[in-house]
């Protein structure tokens, strides 16, 4: 039995965007592309799906996928037109190391000190230890409580 695999309007939109303006601009070296909706829709044949290709051009999903940053969106109030143009920054592979990705970087990063304080579950007791006998000796002293 074969079965075919329907892709949908806007996964095509944002296909066609990709291969054709994003890799297109990557190889040029360009650091801004902008993308006319009305070019789209007419090289893909479509028929009134102007809307479409305007939520497709503008979503996260094609942003994300692409390493894109949306710099503006110029046309009518609307921002439902085939005069709509996107302008997007191309972001480097090392820019987009933000986020988890740089959060997961300095995993292990103090891993060398704990190892040399006895380990970190060691240096948590002393530490917890001595946080203890400074709270005493400031009760002791008659000092507030500040916990």
């Amino acid at each position: 039995m074969h079965t075919t695999t329907s892709i949908s309007d806007s996964d095509l939109v944002r296909q066609h965007a990709s291969q054709e303006y994003v890799a297109a601009a990557r190889r040029r070296g360009d650091k801004t592309i902008s993308i006319h909706v009305g070019t789209v829709h007419k090289a893909l044949a479509l028929n009134n799906r102007i809307p479409l290709v305007c939520a497709a051009l503008g979503s996260k999903k094609f942003l994300t996928e692409n390493r894109l940053r949306l710099i503006s969106k110029t046309g009518p109030p609307s921002g439902q037109s085939t005069t709509v143009i996107f302008t997007y920054e191309l972001e480097d592979g090392e820019k987009r190391a933000g986020g988890i990705d740089a959060f997961l970087a300095l995993r292990g990063i103090g891993k060398e000190i704990f190892a040399s304080l006895g380990g970190g579950e060691a240096f948590l007791r002393r530490e917890r230890a001595e946080f203890s006998r400074a709270m005493k000796t400031r009760e002791a002293e008659g000092a507030p409580d500040k916990r």
